[in-house]
């Protein structure tokens, strides 16, 4: 175990014998790639190790991934049992995700279905929407609504109904609306900490194993153009509610 493994104390937004659910940070990875990085999966493994003093190997099972510049919540099974379930209802589209963007030019409508088809290249790591099938593509769906307006920018809370590659990215980038910070659609400067300005603001399902509902929601990042937003982003949950 590393040194940094053993100073890193995760955001826990939900934790119970099977799930454990953390608020991801933008720079960090989910899991290894070819930046050597440490990856989430194994500094909350370490985390979990050392906390509760195991002896041995702590399994962590990875269910869905989050982009390395955006934070939120992402979820981890702590048993293989809830590993294969969590993974079977993802699968089944029965796990809710939401998220919130914020973009600088506003979308045409206030609210809409974006049905695109995209491909991803590999090279680039990126994906390409067309408005219709084509070759190698797959088809993403997402619902958006414009929750509010800034003098500069929009917050938009999005609802997936597909997990594509980059697909909240580069949809919003198709309908002239990249998010902010995310030079790589085509918005025209980053963010000071290389973050986008894409949260994945909460995710709900029936418990695997206890068959309960759970409802898991990240903060909002503290940064002035997320904190204009706070005050909308609590109504709307409130509207939401009621």
């Amino acid at each position: 175990m590393t040194s940094e493994q053993n100073i890193f104390v995760p955001e826990i937004l939900y934790e119970d014998n099977h799930i454990i659910a953390i608020n991801k940070k933008p720079s960090q990875i989910v899991q290894e790639d070819k930046t050597g990085d440490i990856p989430l999966i194994e500094l909350v493994k370490g985390f979990i190790k050392q906390r509760d003093g195991k002896p041995g190997n702590v399994f962590l099972g990875v269910v869905h991934r989050l982009d390395r510049p955006v934070g939120g919540v992402i979820i981890f099974a702590k048993t293989d049992k809830a590993l294969i379930r969590l993974n079977e209802l993802f699968r089944k589209g029965e796990v809710r995700k939401q998220y919130l963007a914020i973009v600088k030019q506003a979308p045409p409508k206030e609210h809409d279905i974006l049905v695109h088809y995209l491909a991803r290249n590999e090279k680039q790591n990126k994906s390409y929407a067309y408005n219709t099938p084509a070759k190698n593509t797959k088809e993403a769906q997402l619902e958006y609504t414009v929750l509010g307006k800034s003098d500069s920018f929009t917050i938009l809370h999005i609802r997936l109904f597909t997990g594509r590659h980059h697909q909240i990215r580069c949809q919003l980038a198709a309908i002239g609306s990249p998010i902010k910070g995310d030079l790589k659609y085509g918005f025209n400067r980053s963010n000071e900490d290389i973050s986008i300005s894409l949260l994945a603001y909460s995710i709900s399902f029936i418990h695997p194993v206890k068959k309960e509902p759970v409802n898991i929601t990240a903060p909002l990042p503290k940064t002035d153009v997320w904190r204009f937003f706070t005050d909308i982003v609590a109504q709307a949950q409130t509207n939401r509610t009621e």
